[in-house]
């Protein structure tokens, strides 16, 4: 076994690696064991029960986080001009369409979220081998596509998010910052996980929860009691 940091051997004065907590009691915990000089991440990483490869098993969603993602999120509408001031008033950090396909087609991509409308779809659809990788690629299942454009931006700047299980059945998904309080850390991570079980498959066997952990972007992983968490 290596030498314990410094940092490692106070986290351990805070938790059991060995023990699964409650969903509250790791929202705590995991704040004590981040010595970061950042505000770092908390991430909930969830195994899942499903085969990905499947159609009917590919579990994807949206969640509007109620304490948001604890970030400013950089959104990107390309609409038609007439849609381009509700975009603007609702809060969009840019707004356009042809001249910012062009930027992305040069390899521009600072931006978080990026919304459009069905109706450009062909222009934006050609943008894929750019966005698809980042995981900017609009899509109507997340919310991204479609004719209320103001409506969109305001929600994903009030803490909505996109999530899918990966190839490995795990779903990644950041619920907030460290330096939320443990209330609001638990009331996001409850939001997740309840918009998840709802989104089962019924063609899942067996158990659909695998297994759950938290952590920050710079701590050790805490592992979830799934016991605990009504519903599962």
């Amino acid at each position: 076994m290596g030498k314990l940091t410094k940092n490692k051997k106070e986290a351990l004065k805070h938790y059991d690696p060995e023990k699964s907590y409650s969903l509250l009691e790791a929202s705590d915990v995991v704040k004590k064991i981040t010595f970061s000089k950042f505000d770092g991440s908390v991430d909930l990483d969830i195994r899942l029960g499903v085969d990905p490869k499947k159609a009917d098993q590919m579990v994807r969603g949206v969640v509007t986080l109620p304490h948001g993602v604890g970030k400013e999120v950089r959104v990107l509408v390309l609409c038609t001009a007439d849609k381009e001031q509700e975009a603007k008033k609702a809060g969009a950090d840019h707004v356009g369409l042809d001249d910012y396909i062009k930027k992305i087609e040069g390899g521009w991509t600072d931006i978080d979220v990026i919304i459009t409308m069905p109706t450009v779809m062909a222009k934006v659809g050609k943008l894929g081998r750019v966005l698809g990788p980042r995981g900017l690629m609009p899509n109507p299942k997340s919310g991204t596509v479609t004719l209320d454009v103001a409506k969109a931006v305001t929600e994903v700047k009030a803490g909505k998010i996109d999530f899918k299980v990966d190839k490995f059945g795990i779903i990644h998904a950041s619920i907030g910052k460290v330096s939320f309080s443990p209330e609001q850390i638990h009331e996001n991570a409850t939001e997740m996980i309840n918009t998840i079980i709802k989104l089962k498959p019924s063609s899942t066997k067996g158990t659909y929860f695998k297994n759950i952990s938290m952590s920050s972007t710079m701590s050790s992983s805490i592992r979830i009691d799934k016991n605990t968490i009504s519903g599962i």
